[in-house]
């Protein structure tokens, strides 16, 4: 580690150590994890088969077979009431069969291409024109009528493909952790609010362009067009991000979408340019998908390292990530690695033979990528009491969650989502990983993952904080999110952090303080 890295996190340990030198470490039982965790991990193994062996998992066979494979793996190692829960309706599940996607003329071309998530099929491999959509107002959209049968759509689009002249992959530099330390804890409960022109503007926009699409789509189906072609400006130097249209198709109000297929902004705008000098251009299209109606429920995954002290055994620490994943591909950063994380921290503890005083539970939650589903229901159907809108019983036994959704970069500290009153006892439990990077307690919230359903009703629910590496430009919702992207040593890290945690949270006298009621009720969406 590096000087100055390792200054910052002695600074950080001893302004707040002074605030909390009550807390009780078992040295022996951290140095066992770091050795389980560090030594014999397998945490890699776990990712593989999550991966590579299970493919995406989306809503449908897909995740349910990743469920299930966790279910075993928890219950084998000796975890109790390892189960698959549902949660609520879901809707279909979908999946990919076939995809094939080439211009053969003026020239022959294969393309990149990955079907938008519960769009629909071609039936068969099909050849077809371009329409070529240059209007972008509703009323315009008149003027195509009678002119979609058979044909694959293309929305003139202005993406310019631009170099970046930055690394794909870095970490936190120490000035950049410093600033988060030194952070001042955010007002309003941290959330940015939509309140400026430009971002009311963006939104109008959006919503514009949505009618738009919808109304277009509806016609283009009526009329029987083969499929239409999308694509973003970051989608460029072969990597495609993807996700789709959960709420009109897996809910229904879609029954069975067009072929709907992200292809790269390189190809789109060859293909926009060709249409506009007027060249005769074909395409060959085969998209086969299906959709899955015969359980539409949505489920997690739990299973639990049961407690034992007779006053505490009913309180629970847990730890989670999200399971589920878009389909370009197998979904390694986001999240198979923040699974598999928490799945090897469970391994470490159940491993090592602890005895937690307080009952630890992972689980591993289905529906993340279209709203946090798993873990919202989770919370609304067991911790808060419908009529009140407040925590339960068994809410106010939950003593604290964590979370890992931030991609394979190893641990660096925690984000205490305002809960300003556990810097000091986070602080004392990062110390013995300060050596492993592991140094930063930040007042500052971080959002857009499962932690949050928990913050919104008073539950103190945290996530780590992780060093990027090429998550946000390369891996993130991506056809480059697969195994070779996972970092070994990171993940053992991480793994070995959260085990730790997990572990203190379950044996402390006290629950993890929770923050402020003023901030819960201002941050709860």
């Amino acid at each position: 580690m590096r000087t100055k890295q390792l200054l910052t996190g002695l600074f950080l340990s001893t302004s707040l150590l002074a605030l909390g030198q009550d807390e009780k470490l078992d040295a022996a039982t951290t140095d066992k994890i770091r050795q389980e965790g560090l030594q014999r991990s397998q945490v890699m193994e776990t990712a593989f088969y999550l991966t590579d062996v299970n493919g995406p998992r989306i809503q449908g066979p897909g995740y349910m077979n990743a469920a299930n494979y966790a279910k075993g793996k928890l219950a084998g190692w000796g975890l109790q009431n390892a189960k698959l829960e549902a949660w609520g309706d879901w809707g279909k599940g979908w999946n990919v069969e076939r995809c094939y996607f080439a211009m053969t003329a003026p020239y022959y071309k294969s393309m990149i291409a990955v079907p938008r998530a519960w769009s629909g099929s071609t039936n068969k491999l099909q050849t077809a024109d371009i329409l070529f959509i240059t209007d972008s107002d509703t009323m315009a959209l008149e003027n195509y009528k009678g002119k979609l049968k058979n044909k694959v759509i293309l929305l003139d689009q202005s993406y310019k493909v631009t170099p970046s002249f930055k690394a794909d992959a870095d970490r936190y530099t120490d000035d950049e952790l410093q600033k988060m330390a030194s952070a001042e804890a955010p007002r309003g409960g941290g959330q940015r609010m939509p309140g400026d022109s430009a971002m009311r503007r963006m939104m109008q926009t959006m919503r514009t362009r949505n009618v738009f699409n919808q109304k277009m789509r509806k016609m283009a189906k009526a009329e029987g067009a083969v499929g239409i072609l999308n694509s973003t400006q970051n989608s460029k130097d072969g990597t495609l991000f993807v996700s789709g249209d959960y709420a009109n198709a897996a809910l229904g109000a879609t029954p069975d979408d067009l072929a709907d297929l992200s292809i790269s902004a390189e190809d789109y705008m060859m293909l926009c340019r060709l249409m506009k000098a007027n060249v005769p251009v074909k395409l060959e299209v085969d998209v086969k998908t299906k959709f899955f109606t015969d359980d539409i429920k949505g489920y997690n995954v739990l299973a639990d390292i049961p407690g034992t002290d007779p006053k505490l055994k009913d309180e629970v620490v847990m730890l989670g990530a999200h399971l589920d994943s878009w389909h370009a591909a197998t979904g390694a950063t986001d999240n198979a690695a923040g699974s598999a994380v928490m799945m090897e921290a469970a391994r470490i503890l159940k491993a090592i033979g602890v005895k937690p005083r307080r009952t630890i539970r992972i689980a591993l939650w289905s529906g993340e990528e279209q709203g946090l589903f798993g873990s919202r229901n989770y919370v609304t159907n067991h911790l808060v009491d419908a009529t009140t809108n407040k925590l339960n019983k068994e809410g106010e036994n939950v003593a604290a969650y964590f979370n890992v959704d931030n991609g394979t970069g190893k641990i660096r500290g925690i984000y205490l989502q305002g809960s300003e009153a556990a810097g000091p006892v986070f602080a004392q439990w990062l110390k013995p990983f300060n050596d492993l990077g592991a140094t930063t307690v930040t007042i500052q919230n971080t959002g857009g993952t499962d932690h949050q359903s928990f913050d919104r009703y008073g539950i103190p629910g945290f996530q780590f904080i992780q060093d990027r590496i090429e998550y946000n430009t390369r891996t993130h919702h991506t056809n480059m999110d697969t195994y070779d992207h996972l970092q070994a040593d990171d993940l053992k890290q991480a793994a070995t952090v959260v085990a730790s945690f997990v572990y203190n949270a379950a044996m402390r006298d006290q629950k993890i303080p929770a923050k402020p009621v003023a901030i819960t009720q201002q941050s709860g969406r």
